[in-house]
């Protein structure tokens, strides 16, 4: 074969290898973004989710949870071998919550399970599968149970969250996006590239499985369904 003819083959295969990358790119840069689905319709109703004396609404563990002072209480000094939740016997999907929240003992985040289900199946009663907001330590979002880690950048939040200390936080739930509010500051704004997988479900408080004792307080939580689309808790004058 003269040069030339090899010269031009191999450009060929070069340019045939190029195309097939950038389809490649175009197919993961299409798998990524996510859908816009809109909020759902239904009663929009305010509705204290803890009447700040007991557990009436909720289930979990007993043992692990408490009322002291007008806060949840989530305690252990036994090790919690899976992370456990308290969760509310009613179910939600578009949702706005405000609430305050405060990790008083250990370095491990707690969180809020949104969007999933009890799954007793992974080894506790009071387990969940399904979205989970984190805070404080590690802060950003899990699919607990499914995909693990997800794409959200924890950063915004720690610039302004407070290790242990509390922190009040707004949560809104539409359609396939979730924005967290953290003491004033929007932190989180993300829409679920995978919408199946979002579903109707109890809100869930995490006590994180762990091998040391924890603690953590959560208060003033106020959930409204089938809220406006705005945000009411960012602070404007910064």
């Amino acid at each position: 074969m003269q040069r030339s003819s090899i010269s031009k083959t191999w450009h060929m295969t070069l340019a045939m290898i190029a195309i097939l990358a950038l389809q490649g790119a175009a197919v993961l840069i299409a798998e990524d973004k996510a859908p816009e689905v809109p909020p759902k319709q239904g009663k929009s109703e305010t509705i204290p989710l803890f009447n700040g004396k007991d557990l009436e609404g909720w289930e979990g563990h007993t043992e692990l949870w408490s009322v002291k002072d007008g806060v949840i209480v989530g305690h252990n000094t036994e090790p919690v071998k899976v992370s456990t939740y308290l969760l509310t016997k009613r179910k939600f999907s578009d949702f706005r919550l405000e609430c305050t929240v405060k990790l008083v003992e250990s370095e491990m985040h707690s969180g809020i399970a949104i969007w999933g289900r009890n799954a007793p199946e992974f080894g506790d009663k009071y387990t969940y599968q399904g979205h989970l907001v984190m805070f404080p330590s590690g802060w950003g979002m899990y699919d607990l149970f499914r995909r693990n880690g997800l794409p959200v950048d924890g950063g915004p939040a720690r610039k302004v969250g407070k290790q242990h200390d509390w922190n009040h936080l707004e949560i809104l739930a539409q359609g396939n996006r979730v924005r967290l509010v953290a003491n004033g500051s929007l932190v989180v704004d993300w829409r679920d590239p995978k919408p199946e997988l979002v579903a109707e479900g109890p809100i869930g408080l995490q006590l994180h499985s762990n091998t040391v004792a924890q603690e953590v307080h959560f208060k003033d939580l106020v959930l409204t369904t089938f809220p406006e689309d705005k945000l009411i808790t960012v602070k404007t004058d910064k």
